[in-house]
């Protein structure tokens, strides 16, 4: 599956947005890919998806696959906000999403999953995010939820949490120099780490949080919060 490409010479104000057909229930076995350049929109691109995406049980054991590549280059920004990810019961699926940016491209990525339906348990996900900048390794993250990883519903990893979330900003302007910050210390609802990467200029939000909903609040506040505290980044 590929997105819509994006005339050569058009602006924001012409196209400001682009909606991603999403596979939906056809991730339960045949690998998926969707890619994505945003090259000729100096001024901003945001793309999404039309609706949450859904991984199912499949006809077998074997993984399905899902693998998104994202580049942005000199000057663009890229928004990248899919709906979430859900991990049915008995799912079985691997998620990829690279990003290749040039040094002076800015984004901002967000990533939701929920895992599992309400009253069922999650199905196998394992999930990677890998950003260069540059040509250099920004975040190089793995995650994996569901049986049969060991550990990945203790009380230290989710603490009975079923939805998980990153946000992510990169680009010229971004401080990476602040303290990592916990909002919402302490509350049974949840709480978000923003932090800075060591590669930077970026910084990452990770949240958990009951539902998709508390999760959203979460990423947008983070989201609030780091913007408050930047300096000539318009990357928003």
């Amino acid at each position: 599956m590929s997105s819509p490409r994006p005339c050569s010479g058009c602006s924001r104000a012409a196209c400001p947005s682009t909606t991603v057909p999403t596979p939906a229930a056809t991730l339960r076995r045949s690998p998926v890919r969707a890619e994505a350049p945003s090259g000729c929109f100096p001024t901003g691109l945001r793309r999404t998806t039309a609706a949450a995406t859904l991984a199912l049980r499949g006809p077998t054991t074997a993984p399905a696959t899902y693998d998104v590549r994202l580049s942005v280059a000199e000057h663009a920004i890229l928004r990248w906000l899919p709906q979430p990810l859900i991990s049915a019961a008995g799912s079985n699926l691997r998620q990829t999403c690279t990003i290749e940016l040039n040094a002076t491209a800015r984004l901002v990525l967000r990533e939701e999953q929920l895992l599992g339906r309400v009253g069922e348990e999650p199905g196998h996900l394992v999930s990677r995010i890998l950003v260069r900048r540059a040509g250099r390794t920004l975040l190089d993250q793995h995650t994996a939820y569901g049986s049969p990883e060991p550990g990945w519903d203790d009380p230290a990893v989710l603490k009975g949490n079923r939805a998980v979330g990153q946000l992510l900003l990169v680009g010229p302007g971004v401080d990476a120099c602040l303290d990592p910050v916990l909002l919402r210390e302490g509350s049974k609802d949840g709480c978000v780490l923003l932090a800075p990467l060591a590669e930077g200029p970026a910084l990452l939000a990770t949240a958990v949080a009951p539902t998709s909903s508390v999760l959203r609040e979460l990423l947008d506040e983070a989201h609030a919060h780091a913007l408050g505290r930047q300096r000539g980044w318009s990357g928003a």
